[in-house]
């Protein structure tokens, strides 16, 4: 089995590449000036309706809660996602996650700092969705922590790197159908420390049914979190 540091190479090496070489916009190959998408392709991104629910982020008629959520609604408190889980932008995630393109999580990264608005304004941590200590060795970096380390930093708030483990190394959402994704992720979480009273911002890629999402946020209200809100680069249309 390669170690831990022979696995790190793919990684190392797209940063160097990330900085040496002329950045080409990822959608259409043109000159981007550095950055992973060029100003044109930037503004025809798919984004999410002004119209979503608040708790869940899915289309809802007016500014409250959907009729799910206000049915059965999930463990976490919010949902605040950019774009619609749709071409270019499930292209741009699935080359973060896979292919190192690591010039995207700074692109991303720099959008949920200015798309969060007043988002969680006054949480008082970030959280960046854990990976499994087997699928972080095979994967060399976890992309929600390369999220979710600007946008601390731009709230001033710390980032919880090892607060909450995830202990079940549950095979990947993707590729599973509806009942599958809702399953999978049930008592994968660990929270390692009390966070009474504290109010926490969870940052992730991807919302496809908030099963994670929701299974990490009963996770962090069992050990007295106040509030739970989910800052997701995209999120994936009803029906999933």
């Amino acid at each position: 089995m390669l170690s831990n540091a022979v696995r790190r190479i793919p990684l190392l090496l797209s940063r160097l590449v990330d900085f040496a070489l002329p950045q080409e916009c990822f959608v259409c190959g043109d000159e981007a000036g550095g950055e992973a998408l060029c100003t044109a392709c930037a503004a025809t991104l798919p984004r999410r309706p002004g119209t979503a629910c608040p708790q869940c982020a899915l289309p809802a008629l007016g500014a409250g809660p959907c009729g799910a959520c206000l049915r059965a609604g999930p463990a976490y408190d919010a949902t605040r996602a950019l774009y619609d889980f749709a071409f270019p932008v499930d292209a741009m995630v699935h080359a973060l996650k896979y292919r190192h393109r690591l010039a995207l999580s700074r692109f991303f990264a720099a959008e949920l700092a200015t798309g969060a608005g007043d988002f969680g304004a006054d949480a008082d941590l970030v959280l960046p969705m854990p990976l499994h200590p087997r699928r972080l060795a095979e994967r060399g970096f976890n992309q929600a922590v390369e999220l979710a380390r600007p946008f601390a930093r731009m709230r001033g708030l710390p980032l919880a790197l090892t607060l909450v483990g995830k202990v079940r190394n549950v095979p990947a959402q993707a590729g599973l159908g509806r009942e599958a994704r809702l399953r999978n992720p049930r008592a994968a979480f660990e929270c390692r420390a009390r966070v009474d009273g504290r109010r926490v911002i969870v940052v992730d890629d991807v919302m496809t049914t908030g099963a994670t999402l929701d299974a990490l946020a009963c996770c962090l209200k069992r050990q007295g979190a106040a509030w739970v809100g989910n800052l997701v680069v995209a999120r994936t249309p009803a029906p999933y």
